[in-house]
């Protein structure tokens, strides 16, 4: 694996007016700092649209896009919105997401745009659409949703819908591609790959399972006869109920996971590479009984092992895939990874609980992707500043930092030790670049609010030192 580093943030944390980050000017100027600072990539997270717990990880389809990363600022230089629209949209704070305001505001304003789309841009919406029978059907999902008053679809009682709406919803798709295809191009031209993420699971209030229900497993009255999650472990000592339907994985064989397959060509055609989170779960899953309070009590669960991987690899070609191998992981988890060839992740704050572990930097195979922290942990310095005493120094030794100095350089000292290790690739929370603490963390697994709120402004990433960064890279090779 090609020595490498980047920089993992949210596309809804970058700064801007209009109450989320979005495919705007930030994002080519976040672009132009990782080139600065000679990176190599900008990891993301899932881009589908977030429901009411503002998850990445939880979506209404896992092939449609976020509505709230359309560049407002663009309809308006295209006609479609006005400066009044345009000046109503604009936030109240620039250091969180306004996620309700969003929920109620900005898929109307979109609905409204559309229709002032003149007929050129129609045919263009029209033609986007048909050639991507996801994306319709994500479409008349949400309109139906919309004449349902946005109840879950196994409560819907009109099959109707209205046909602006969907159109409006068509208009969105079509805007957040093709704007996405901008800054991707942006990026690749200044050499800088893009890293996209992929939850393992879709969420049960969804196009995938609503207009593929025997690919999950539901019972004959669309109840979840088991649910996604995962046992207690460091994030959670309850366990994770992720409450997702859980794949009909004999069914998926049938046909050769074309689902899956389909569902990697489009991650890749956005994307320079993909992680895919749980992927444990492709070897064993942890199945929990849908009416379960905690997740806890389960079971696991063989899934499709490399029956599924082959098929992923054979529409893949060479493109990068990440295995998230965290959590409980057994020597047959291990071994699926190494059998896959895709490279595993290793996270620093994982590496000091006591004996040699895989997390530690001396233990780093040259095939994985070493983190700081992921979208999970705290930050660096939360980290550091939790952490007991005793660990703390032993952080420090190791990472060749004086343990009185931590507060101030424990952070850098800590990305530095990443940077040195054999890792072919190292990624590094924009958080822990600024050395900030708990206050900045974007998500306490197991915290039902608070979660993925997380904002940078300008001026405090250009706070982060790219010459710094920049010397560091080339020292090690990166």
């Amino acid at each position: 694996m090609e020595r490498k580093s980047g920089v993992l943030m949210h596309v809804s944390s970058l700064w801007g007016e209009y109450s989320c980050g979005s495919f705007g000017a930030s994002a080519k100027e976040f672009i132009d700092f990782l080139s600065r600072g000679g990176f190599s990539y900008w990891q993301v997270l899932p881009f589908g649209l977030v429901d009411e717990c503002n998850s990445p990880y939880k979506s209404y389809s896992t092939f449609g896009g976020n509505p709230y990363f359309v560049d407002l600022e663009k309809l308006f230089q295209d006609g479609l919105i006005t400066e009044e629209e345009l000046n109503s949209s604009k936030q109240q704070t620039p250091y969180s997401c306004e996620f309700d305001r969003l929920r109620e505001e900005r898929v109307k304003l979109l609905i409204i745009a559309s229709k002032r789309a003149c007929s050129e841009l129609k045919e263009k919406i029209t033609s986007f659409i048909n050639s991507n029978k996801y994306l319709k059907d994500f479409c008349c999902f949400m309109a139906l949703k919309e004449k349902n008053n946005q109840k879950e679809w196994t409560l819907w009682e009109d099959a109707s819908f209205d046909k602006d709406v969907e159109f409006g919803w068509q208009f969105i798709q079509y805007e957040f591609f093709t704007q996405w295809a901008e800054i991707k191009k942006y990026a690749n031209e200044k050499g800088i790959g893009i890293i996209g993420d992929m939850p393992i699971y879709v969420s049960f209030d969804s196009s995938d399972v609503y207009w593929s229900r025997r690919l999950f497993m539901l019972d004959d009255n669309n109840k979840m006869t088991d649910v996604a999650g995962v046992p207690p472990d460091y994030f959670a000592e309850d366990g994770q109920l992720w409450g997702n339907p859980l794949y009909d994985w004999d069914e998926m064989e049938k046909d050769g996971f074309s689902w899956w397959k389909d569902r990697i060509s489009l991650a890749l055609s956005l994307f320079d590479g993909v992680r895919i989170d749980h992927f444990r779960a492709f070897e064993s899953f942890w199945a929990v009984k849908g009416d379960a309070k905690t997740a806890k009590k389960g079971k696991w669960v063989k899934g499709p092992g490399m029956k599924l991987i082959n098929a992923l690899k054979s529409v893949s070609g060479n493109k990068l895939i990440i295995a998230e191998d965290l959590g409980d992981i057994t020597k047959e988890v291990i071994e699926l990874v190494e059998e896959s060839g895709f490279p595993g992740m290793r996270i620093f704050q994982f590496g000091f609980f006591g004996g040699d572990t895989p997390h530690k930097p001396h233990n780093y195979i040259n095939n994985c992707v070493a983190y700081s922290g992921t979208h999970d942990n705290n930050t660096l310095l939360g980290y550091l500043w939790e952490t007991p005493t005793d660990q703390k120094n032993e952080v420090m030794r190791y990472c060749v930092c004086d343990e009185n100095q931590w507060n101030e350089n424990g952070c850098k000292a800590i990305i530095r030790t990443i940077m040195a290790s054999n890792a072919g690739l190292a990624i590094f929370p924009v958080q822990d670049l600024l050395g900030y603490g708990n206050d900045t963390r974007l998500n306490v697994p197991g915290r039902s609010e608070g979660n993925w709120l997380y904002r940078i402004t300008k001026e405090q990433l250009n706070l982060i030192d790219t010459n710094y960064y920049k010397k560091l890279n080339e020292l090690y090779g990166r």
